[in-house]
């Protein structure tokens, strides 16, 4: 059944306008006024609903395969496309890590039968993998993370050696979570040295401006120096915002981005919400996070991502040191940034711009981001005025909590599309299989 939605507030390349649109199997094929329906059109009153590209988001956690007691692809892209999320990309931190192609094409598998959004994944970089970090494809991957000073085990590469190396020979884009080791450990010996244990309130002293700026400032000049194409992942201090350049993304090596967390709580939420918002790298001032959003109207930062990353209730309700890093998100990210629309932060314009056509623009993903005729009908629709209530009921993380309970957003979800199949319908994920499709890169 072909879809026809009428009279649709369309936001889209810095216009909003009233349209129909029609959609054919897994492609939009008109954008006009009075559109005519057919007999078997399925047709969707817009009823003054913004209508979105639905959200690229360039950075999740999923935690398949071997962490599916936190998440699996199946419950966290349930999660996503009730959020307006339509396409996703997965780190490499799951049990065992993504270090391998065929370990990578394997998740590409599982997603294939079990994701109801778009999806690619990354390849994590080892101080020793760089043969299969040369078999990367441009065309059919995503990208290179490199955890630099911020992981354990095989996925930390902090040898200046290897670090090279990698910046040389990828093929592919080259994301980063940039927290420098040794910035981090005088730290943490320099507040023990006045106290016994370390809590929630120290973590943005812990993970404080210069372990990221330090970090930050390696990777853009190591990419300088070998003309890598560098993506740095969420970005929370202002002063680490000197580093990029403003204006369009256009041509641009190096790209950065913040997340929603960063640009919605700051360290002042500490004491209220304790392990919740444990992140990693860490929420901080107030200053830092209004530095943030003005940089999203600047262009220094290009993308707002989620960085979704779910733990159990039990594991995060344990000791600060016990209790890991990160926070479920991907249901309510843009929701969280229509809040920001609607208290004058950000415009309507800019969210579709940072969360879909710079996504689609940065990572060259062929057919998306964008509402044109011929694209895939990734879409979202958004009633700007309809609030919804956030309670532990109403979640679809497999995990049970949002940091984000007892809170009422304005606008609501009303529609998702993916490649022309309604998955979300306003109220309930729309259960369906076959829709989804691996993200391909036109590099």
């Amino acid at each position: 059944m072909d879809t026809l939605i009428k009279a649709a507030r369309i936001v889209n390349e810095d216009s909003l306008f009233e349209s129909d649109v029609r959609i054919e199997r897994d492609r939009i094929v008109e954008i006009s006024t009075a559109i005519t329906a057919q007999p078997n059109d399925h047709v969707v009153e817009a009823n003054g609903c913004y209508l979105m590209p639905g959200m690229i988001d360039d950075q999740v956690h999923f935690r398949e395969p071997g962490l599916t007691h936190k998440g699996s692809i199946a419950s966290e892209s349930r999660a996503a496309v009730a959020g307006g999320i339509t396409s996703y990309m997965e780190m490499p931190n799951v049990n065992p890590a993504t270090t391998s192609i065929a370990a990578l094409e394997s998740k590409f598998e599982l997603a294939s039968v079990r994701s109801m959004a778009n999806y690619s994944f990354y390849l994590g970089a080892t101080e020793n993998n760089i043969e299969q970090i040369k078999r990367l494809d441009a065309a059919r991957h995503c990208g290179l993370k490199v955890f630099m000073g911020a992981s354990t085990g095989d996925l930390l590469v902090e040898d200046p050696a290897a670090l090279e190396l990698i910046f040389r020979e990828t093929p592919t884009l080259i994301v980063t979570h940039c927290e420098s080791g040794p910035v981090m450990q005088r730290n943490e010996e320099e507040i023990l040295r006045s106290q016994n244990t370390l809590s929630i309130e120290d973590h943005p002293r812990l993970r404080d401006t210069e372990a990221c700026f330090t970090s930050s400032e390696y990777a853009v000049g190591l990419a300088k120096r070998y003309n890598s194409q560098l993506h740095v992942l969420h970005i929370t201090t202002e002063k680490e915002l000197a580093l990029f350049s403003p204006g369009p993304i256009d041509g641009k090596a190096v790209t950065a981005e913040a997340c929603v967390h960063h640009l919605w709580f700051t360290q002042d939420d500490y004491p209220r919400l304790g392990n919740f918002i444990k992140c990693n790298p860490a929420i901080k001032s107030q200053q830092d996070r209004d530095a943030l959003i003005e940089a999203l109207h600047t262009g220094r930062i290009d993308i707002i991502a989620t960085d979704h990353a779910p733990h159990t209730l039990a594991e995060k309700e344990q000791d600060y040191a016990k209790s890991p890093a990160g926070l479920p998100l991907v249901q309510h990210a843009l929701l969280s940034l229509m809040d920001h629309v609607h208290n004058d932060r950000l415009t309507l314009a800019q969210v579709v711009d940072k969360t879909a056509h710079n996504p689609a623009k940065r990572y060259a993903i062929e057919g998306r981001g964008y509402i044109r005729e011929g694209y895939y009908a990734d879409l979202v629709m958004i009633a700007p005025d309809h609030p919804t209530p956030v309670s532990d009921d109403s979640l679809l993380y497999k995990c049970g909590w949002s940091p984000f309970s007892g809170h009422a957003f304005a606008s609501s979800i009303r529609g998702t599309w993916v490649n022309g199949t309604r998955v979300y319908d306003g109220e309930k994920v729309v259960e369906t299989t076959g829709h989804a499709m691996r993200l391909s890169f036109n590099r």
